[in-house]
């Protein structure tokens, strides 16, 4: 079998850097004073958050560094919260521009991803290329890929919880403006009680494409609106709001209309009973949907999918005595998913399904010595199918052998699944921790992937009468240690991962194969493992971080590869990123990261047959082939400057330059199969890039 790569065209910015002038190298030996200080300070945060991560007794949390994050290279200048946990050992990249992120062995699908409580289902924009998440707009964000707290659910693989900003007391504005994208954020006090934080970010890569007459029918943007406002009643009672909304949106002519985006919205009440009992009510909102109209030789056709949720949920925290907190609560959740709505000149399918789910949870934190602390919960997940809609029974063959309708609301089937959480800490040193934990968790809504990878033509399913919960079953061990009081920090951890009731296309088939999902998929099991290293420098001018990953991802699905086992397409055998950054002045920083892994696994045919001039292929085994290693190389600059108004009030600004893929390696994003012209008995396997090398320039101020 041959292998190609098919290189993409890379349009070129050309940006001249200032210079750092004159006054810069005159003040040369009293900024390096002031850079001195600011390090040390800067040094007792990270050390901080390092010192956080010995002592807390969750194994496998990653905690966002919103700082760190600024500093690291970007595409097209979006600082990005995705690409700064796919530099983390355990966490990998889907593809080039993919907005998804693999844990564990695990599928971009598998990961629940929360923004203040919502979830979101797709992750990026323009097809993966921006991040859904508007650095400008976050607070936090934690990745739980080990034990997350009972508290949590609804992902097999990992939990990923980002919490958007608070409005401050002050009037503030921030803006960016990069070569495909600006970006504006606001805080809006309205009283001493009432404050908003709004956030909008808006793409004009659509107004470059109508410069060239060949793509002025084209249309390709996104957006994207955060809002968030807080009333505080008084001391102990305190109600606020959050939205979200982001939209992308492409057309080619008049050929095809295509658009998808998420919505989330969340209302919130907290009361605190004393000072170590309060509560949180929240109802919310989320949808997400795709939607295509396509219009061939004047007949028209359409498909759309989609999601919908509307909840309520309850939680409490308590701190009955010391050194123990609780964590307890329930949440009730409505779903309607449309798998799939097709309309092809006037006849319309479609397969709507829709569900009642629960959860109960406890979730204990306690330290009953001082080198013991622990971690225990455990959820429970009642998930009940609805009627209104069609179900079945279905043969191997994929045919139906039996239908049932039920009443609107009517109990179709209810799925229990118990959810036990443990991780323990046990500190053999001041610096050192040994960590254990074991954690189940459940998951109903699933995506289906055509090539193991996301994208927004993704068809969805949920768990019915004949679908399966998936749940998966994680041990994991660990250690950290602080090394020279701080300056380093060194992790490594090992898991082993079973998961039952994962889901797959049968060979040959695809997201509109059937209109009825249980006739086109199988069901069956999958095990990952792996060890994890990461090593960290966390003071000096220069700071940054190496991680390595070794780990394995199976599948064994009857039906599929002969009922044997065989790779997953997400599996890569190894994975190395390294993070540089270093502080040149008090003005100027720069950064590179650099990041390898072994070539993505596919499936190639083994024989070929020609029936009817047509060509029709044989596969021996699923995903017995692999693509070349895909290594890249980002680096950046920064230049951050302070100012003073007239009339007395400071403002910062901020140059960003970076260079993506700065060796200009072409990375296989796309496996193609076909023919080979020169060889009539044998196929040509077409590996094409998605990206060369990729300079970026954008502006920030801040009042």
């Amino acid at each position: 079998m041959k292998i190609g790569i098919a290189r993409t065209t890379v349009m070129f910015f050309l940006v001249a850097c200032p210079a750092l002038g004159a006054n810069a190298q005159a003040k040369k030996g009293q900024e390096a004073d002031t850079i001195t200080q600011n390090k040390r300070m800067a040094e007792v945060v990270i050390t901080s958050a390092s010192r956080q991560k010995l002592e807390r007794p969750q194994i496998g949390l990653e905690k966002v560094r919103v700082q760190e994050m600024k500093k690291l290279p970007s595409l097209f200048g979006e600082r990005d919260i995705i690409r700064q946990l796919q530099l983390l050992p355990g966490v990998k990249a889907e593809s080039d521009g993919s907005g998804g992120f693999q844990v564990r062995g695990g599928t971009s699908g598998q990961n629940h991803i929360l923004l203040d409580d919502g979830t979101i289902y797709n992750s990026g924009h323009m097809m993966g290329l921006f991040s859904t998440f508007n650095d400008a707009v976050i607070a936090s964000a934690d990745l739980y890929k080990g034990v997350p707290p009972a508290s949590f659910g609804g992902g097999t693989s990992s939990v990923l919880n980002v919490v958007t900003k608070n409005a401050q007391p002050k009037f503030g504005i921030e803006g960016t403006v990069g070569l495909l994208s600006a970006k504006v954020s606001a805080d809006i006090p309205m009283g001493d009680k009432v404050r908003a934080f709004v956030g909008l970010r808006r793409t004009y890569f659509d107004l470059f494409l109508k410069m060239v007459k060949k793509y002025r029918g084209t249309s390709l943007n996104f957006y994207d609106f955060n809002a968030k406002i807080s009333y505080d009643i008084d001391e102990r009672n305190r109600i606020w709001g959050s939205f979200f909304r982001g939209r992308d949106n492409m057309a080619f002519d008049d050929l095809m209309n295509s658009g998808w985006g998420n919505m989330t919205g969340n209302l919130r009440y907290w009361h605190s009973f004393n000072e170590d009992h309060y509560m949180t009510t929240s109802a919310f909102v989320t949808s997400y949907g795709y939607d295509t109209e396509m219009d061939m030789d004047d007949i028209g056709n359409s498909y759309d999918t989609g999601l919908f949720h509307a909840g309520l949920k309850q939680s409490f925290n308590w701190n009955p005595i010391e050194k123990l907190s609780l964590l307890y609560g329930f949440q009730t959740r409505y779903t309607k998913l449309t798998s799939l709505n097709i309309t092809q000149q006037a006849y319309n399918r479609n397969e709507v399904r829709k569900a009642w789910e629960n959860d109960i949870w406890v979730n204990g934190e306690w330290s009953p010595t001082e080198r013991l602390s622990l971690l225990a919960g455990l959820r429970l997940n009642i998930f009940s199918v609805l009627g209104g809609a069609p179900y079945y029974e279905v043969n191997d063959k994929g045919d139906i052998t039996r239908s049932y309708d039920y009443a609107n609301g009517e109990f179709v089937r209810t799925h229990f699944t118990w959810e036990p959480r443990l991780s323990l800490n046990l500190r053999l040193s001041p610096n050192v921790s040994l960590k254990a934990g074991y954690a189940r968790l459940s998951q109903n809504v699933r995506p289906l992937y055509n090539n193991g990878m996301a994208s927004v033509f993704n068809r969805y399913t949920m768990s019915s009468n004949l679908v399966l919960p998936e749940i998966s079953n994680q041990v994991s061990l660990g250690t950290t240690a602080l090394i020279a009081d701080g300056r380093y920090e060194l992790t490594g951890e090992a898991y082993y991962k079973t998961t039952q009731n994962i889901i797959d296309y049968k060979d040959g088939k695809n997201f509109n194969s059937e209109i009825e999902v249980d006739r086109i998929i199988r069901s069956g099991e999958g095990r990952s493992y792996g060890i994890e290293v990461l090593l960290r420098k966390n003071a000096g001018r220069l700071t940054g971080f190496i991680g390595y990953t070794l780990s394995w991802s199976e599948n064994k699905i009857p039906g599929i590869n002969n009922g044997q086992w065989y790779t997953a397409a997400n599996d890569r055998r190894h994975d190395i990123s390294v993070a540089l950054m270093y502080q040149i002045t008090k003005k100027w920083d720069i950064s590179a990261t650099w990041t390898f892994q072994s070539g993505q696994a596919f499936s190639a045919p083994s024989a070929k047959y020609d029936v009817n001039n047509e060509t029709i292929y044989y596969y021996a085994e699923r995903n017995g082939y692999r693509a070349p290693s895909y290594h890249r190389l980002d680096i950046s600059a920064n230049c951050r400057r302070q100012h003073v108004t007239k009339s007395g009030r400071k403002w910062s600004s901020e140059w960003s330059f970076g260079l993506y893929n700065a060796y200009n390696r072409y990375n296989p994003y796309a496996i193609k199969i076909k023919n080979n012209p020169n060889r009539p008995t044998g196929t040509l396997t077409t590996l094409t890039a998605m990206f060369g090398i990729m300079p970026s320039v954008s502006y920030t101020f801040k009042f």
